[in-house]
């Protein structure tokens, strides 16, 4: 991927707060992928980049980032509580430990995903 001639951390505050805006918006009950974030945002091959903006959330924003999750529904690596908080909101979990993503995954309309950024 190239950078060509992008300014990186305005674009970066601007990226974090929209992934922000997503995460603040999943229901209790529901996960999203860092890949769907992404996408939503237009940027669909910066997931990792979705990551890394949750990895550094302000604690004041006390966003729900336990609710997002990688596209086969593993959980954070080192996050133990994440599997807790999301048994309390009901979350379905398969036998390998994944979340079941055809039952808990949230899944957006367009003009849903225009409402959220």
């Amino acid at each position: 991927m190239k950078d060509y001639k992008v300014n990186k951390e305005k674009m970066s505050d601007a990226f974090c707060r929209e992934v922000y805006g997503v995460v603040r918006d999943v229901p209790a009950g529901k996960v999203i992928s860092y890949g769907e974030i992404a996408s939503l945002l237009g940027k669909p091959q910066c997931s990792r980049m979705v990551g890394r903006a949750l990895k550094q959330v302000p604690s004041e924003l006390n966003l729900p980032c336990h609710r997002v999750v990688n596209a086969q529904g593993r959980l954070a690596p080192g996050w133990e509580e994440q599997r807790l908080l999301l048994q309390e909101e009901g979350v379905c979990f398969r036998k390998n430990g994944n979340v079941d993503m055809t039952r808990c995954c949230l899944l957006y309309t367009s003009d849903a995903a225009d409402d959220l950024i």
